[in-house]
């Protein structure tokens, strides 16, 4: 059954290109790629006695099923969410920096203190230990012993319950800034708020009506 997929797939695929006007296009488009993926396991499950582990990447071609049942609205919500993603990038980027750095730190910090006798054998069991405290996930195999020790440990608890929120909050804000930009925007008579949902005749704050009637002259 599985070679039965396999070269349903590989058949389609390759009809796919053949029929395509640009080819190449189809075969690095998103599409393209979630094809090729559905086939390669399978080639690979020949070489390989391992590779029949990766065959669970097929379940990903079920994402065409948005497209056969034209489910429009729901790749728009999808397309707020990369949107989102994309606006906040860089800040992401900046706020792993900072935790990458403050792990680092206290790594380095908790190895100095603690030392191999208490089980920091080294710098980067000190990172470890310093992610696994920041991400507030504690697995406990490894712990300060030295007053000091626990000390800086409590430290590195609150900053980290303190900045677990940062990236949710900055992923909202975008996702809200993406959402906002399909709204319409047209300041209400007696509320004055700016945005409102698209296509809407009444203001969602006061329900007063956004737009005066025009009356034709008869």
């Amino acid at each position: 059954m599985e070679w039965g997929f396999t070269l349903l797939f590989a058949i389609e695929y390759i009809l796919r290109l053949y029929c395509s006007p640009r080819p190449l296009k189809y075969a690095f488009s998103f599409y393209g790629l979630v094809d090729l993926l559905a086939i390669v396991p399978g080639v690979l499950s020949i070489y390989y006695s391992d590779a029949q582990y990766l065959l669970i990447v097929r379940i990903i071609r079920m994402l065409r099923i948005f497209r056969v049942l034209k489910l429009g609205t729901y790749l728009r919500q999808a397309n707020y969410l990369l949107a989102a993603l994309r606006g906040s990038k860089q800040k992401i980027i900046v706020f792993l920096v900072t935790v990458s750095t403050l792990v680092t730190v206290f790594g380095t910090l908790m190895y100095v203190i603690e030392g191999p006798e208490h089980g920091f054998t080294s710098i980067p069991k000190g990172i470890y230990w310093a992610i696994v405290t920041l991400t507030t996930v504690g697995f406990g195999d490894i712990v300060p012993k030295t007053p000091v020790g626990q000390m800086l440990s409590s430290l590195v608890m609150i900053i980290g319950y303190s900045i677990i929120a940062v990236p949710t909050g900055i992923f909202t804000a975008e996702l809200a800034n993406a959402m906002r930009g399909e709204q319409l925007k047209h300041d209400c008579p007696v509320c004055s708020k700016n945005f409102h949902e698209h296509g809407a005749a009444f203001c969602s704050r006061c329900g007063n009506q956004l737009f005066a009637k025009v009356e034709s002259k008869a």
